[in-house]
């Protein structure tokens, strides 16, 4: 009732007739007063021009309640003025609809009050149904989407105008008020949510709750209503916790909140049955933020605090800016009262959101917004450019899907996916071929995969995703993204055409970016799956179509798990047919006739002039084992074996250990480095790819080695593993060698090759 008195006094004030020309209208004298509670020093005189051309251009117009339409504009600046919007705001606000409904046009709007408001005007301006069809609705939403990319106010105004349209819709059919209510749920609520604005959001769902859902809203009403005909065990609660601070000297201000309709719904499905506390909450607020914990101290102290229940959104504030301490206490009966703690900053942009940030365009430093005359700008850094908390990153991302989406229905269905998610997280995200995970912060919707971050990260360069790393593990590329983790994104090389995304992939990403850009590829021209019999090793087109579930258990790095070897150790994969060094030479051939094969499957391999000797036995026969190939610097101790030669291997290879303790002599070995360099093998565990093989060996080249030998295993779950004998013409040069290789595209681990060797 109280609305329909407002809307009656607006309408009899706004058919007054003229006013003294530097005076105020009547109708807007309400306004004016509300606005300057929260601006003292605004120039009010944009309002007043703004008002005469309202009224002068809506006049002889009547909404369907039979109120004149001008009504309809005061009432959503009136609103706006409320939650403490700026006068440019205020003024878009009363001229929203004129540009739509009178013969007022842009160029009139922007000679008399300036490209601010203009712009805000256009933004929230229907496109006709005559120019655009069935599309017009969702055509207008893109329009508006876009247009509060470069200034949030534009959907401050349009979620006012639906609030107040909302309110009236009592007057409208049956069925068109189901169509808008819907709408409303499906579009400006979520919005209203993301831009923080929960004073619109909260009332917006509490009516479309009675609209589509009739009977639960009267059921929760009449809750409602029973609850209060009983004493409030919440107005004790409340002074307990004041003579608390007090005594603790904390300057507080405690206040019961009330639940609103749909939150009250929501509990008692949640719950099932509702306590006396259960209809609202304590609201706590504060000066500064350290008295927010102070008063959180307190409450734990003297109350039973209900750990489960405490959430801190201070030290993390929500991606729609709240911030607010929540928590749980019960007192010696056993009543629990929620509490939230925040400070009357926190509080007002926990109420109105992006509003309170004022004029996006601002550069200058403002006062708090809590304070009389601020909120008349956002902060900047020191360079004065802009910190712009108005472009979160959800609506970064849906203006670039956007962008793609140039169906209509395809526009309207993927905006409702979007905001139908409604939790973000936060990733950090490192550019492609970086030497670690860190990275800059990359925003996506609850549920997003690496698939996802991808897309939003690299755009379409994203065809090029081979595999993924999720706090230093390696992932499959359809995992499932948490906040706080650090992604890092491995990409095919950059020549050729992309192997591209799998079809599989559209089950796994949320975001509609990555769907377009997915949906986009699979269906250009030409997009046919490889030839079933041609070698994965050979192209690895198929390896970005394989699903790795498995890689999610993928052991750390250092600890990967070896192949699957026989007992020699010898595993002879597919080659790639580009390049097929010789599994042995000639001249091992002739070392492993001289030198049989020693226990335990080690193959011993002679350096040539490269060879550690034994102190005290000159001109033994000394092989580096085949299990650890050790190299010059690398701790080593000795086995003798048969025929009298002395089998070398690193002191941490497994066998040492193993032969060790089965009471095997061990004989001191040291290096003696000739002219002819040293030979090692090293494992590269790869993302399948094309051209891999090729790039590696090159590589292994440009660094002064040569490859003795090589084995490439079949690909597994998009991963391939290849295993390298080189010989290095100084070990000194084995480090640099392995982070070239590291950094081949496709390469995620090099190291040391340690072979199975069979069990005694």
């Amino acid at each position: 009732m109280s609305a329909v008195r407002s809307l009656r006094k607006l309408s009899r004030a706004a058919l007054l007739g003229a006013t003294p020309r530097d005076s105020l209208p009547d109708a807007i004298e309400h306004v004016a007063k509300v606005h300057r509670a929260h601006h003292p020093r605004a120039d009010l005189r944009p309002l007043r021009r703004a008002y005469m051309l309202a009224e002068s251009s809506h006049r002889g117009q009547m909404r369907k309640s039979g109120e004149p339409y001008i009504t309809h504009p005061l009432a959503v600046t009136l609103l706006l003025a409320q939650l403490g919007a700026e006068t440019t705001t205020l003024t878009a606000s009363l001229l929203h609809d004129t540009v739509e409904d009178t013969a007022v046009t842009l160029e009139q709007v922007r000679g008399e009050f300036g490209d601010q408001v203009c712009y805000l005007v256009d933004g929230v301006t229907k496109l006709e149904k005559v120019d655009h069809g069935s599309a017009a609705e969702p055509e207008t939403f893109r329009k508006m989407l876009v247009a509060t990319g470069n200034d949030v106010r534009v959907m401050s105004i349009k979620l006012a105008d639906r609030l107040h349209n909302m309110r009236t819709l009592g007057v409208m059919r049956r069925e068109k008020q189901v169509r808008i209510a819907q709408v409303t749920r499906d579009v400006l609520i979520p919005l209203a949510e993301r831009l923080g604005i929960q004073a619109l959001k909260s009332e917006l769902e509490d009516l479309v709750f009675a609209v589509l859902h009739p009977e639960e809203h009267a059921a929760t009403r009449e809750l409602i209503q029973e609850r209060h005909t009983r004493p409030d065990p919440l107005t004790a609660f409340a002074s307990r916790v004041r003579r608390t601070l007090r005594e603790a000297g904390i300057a507080a201000q405690v206040l019961i909140r009330p639940r609103h309709t749909v939150s009250v719904h929501r509990l008692r499905l949640k719950r099932g049955q509702l306590g006396d506390c259960d209809f609202a909450r304590l609201l706590v607020l504060v000066d500064e933020d350290a008295d927010c914990y102070a008063v959180l101290g307190e409450l734990h102290t003297c109350f039973a605090p209900l750990v489960s229940e405490f959430k801190d959104f201070i030290a993390a504030p929500k991606f729609n800016l709240y911030q607010s301490l929540h928590t749980a206490i019960a007192d010696e009966d056993g009543d629990v009262a929620e509490v939230l703690v925040r400070t009357r900053r926190m509080h007002r942009v926990a109420e109105t959101g992006v509003i309170a940030l004022g004029d996006p365009h601002a550069t200058a430093e403002v006062p708090d917004p809590a304070e009389p005359d601020g909120g008349g700008a956002a902060p900047a850094d020191g360079a004065g450019e802009r910190t712009d908390p108005t472009r979160p990153g959800w609506l970064s991302r849906l203006l670039e899907w956007q962008s793609h989406a140039s169906d209509p229905n395809t526009f309207w269905q993927e905006l409702r996916d979007e905001l139908a998610q409604d939790l973000e997280i936060t990733v950090y995200c490192a550019a492609p071929g970086g030497e670690g995970p860190a990275g800059g912060a990359l925003p996506l919707p609850a549920g997003a995969t690496c698939v996802d971050a991808a897309y939003a990260r690299l755009g379409e360069a994203a065809h090029r995703c081979i595999g993924a790393r999720v706090n230093g593990r390696l992932v499959a590329l359809t995992t499932v993204l948490r906040d706080g983790d650090a992604l890092q994104l491995f990409l095919e090389p950059g020549h050729g055409s992309p192997s591209g995304p799998a079809p599989e992939w559209l089950e796994h990403v949320r975001t509609p970016a990555a769907r377009l850009a997915i949906r986009g590829w699979l269906a250009a021209p030409g997009r046919a799956d490889p030839d079933p019999h041609e070698s994965a090793a050979d192209t690895g087109r198929d390896a970005p179509r394989r699903e790795h579930a498995a890689a999610a258990s993928e052991a750390p790095q250092g600890e990967r798990r070896p192949p699957h070897h026989g007992e020699r150790g010898e595993h002879r994969g597919a080659r790639h047919p580009e390049h097929r060094p010789a599994r042995h030479t000639p001249q091992d051939a002739r070392q492993n006739a001289a030198h049989p094969t020693v226990e335990h499957g080690e193959q011993p391999v002679e350096y040539g002039e490269n060879i550690p000797v034994v102190p005290g036995h000159p001109g033994t026969p000394v092989r580096l084992a085949r299990c650890c190939t050790p190299v010059p610097t690398d701790a080593v101790t000795g086995f003798p074996v048969r025929g009298g030669a002395v089998t070398v291997h690193r002191e941490s290879c497994r066998s040492v250990a193993r032969m060790a303790s089965a009471g095997r002599l061990t004989l001191p070995v040291r290096w003696e480095q000739g002219d002819a360099g040293c030979r090692v093998t090293l494992r590269a565990e790869a993302f399948g790819r094309p051209h891999l093989l090729a790039d590696l060996t090159e590589t292994i080249a440009a660094e002064g080695a040569s490859v003795v030998s090589a084995d490439v295993e079949p690909p597994s779950e998009q991963r391939v593993r290849h295993t390298y004998t080189l010989q290095l013409p100084d070990a000194a040069g084995l480090p640099a060698l392995m982070r070239a290789m590291r950094q081949v595209p496709g390469v995620y681990d090099v190291n040391r090759s340690v072979r199975r060797t069979a069990a005694n």
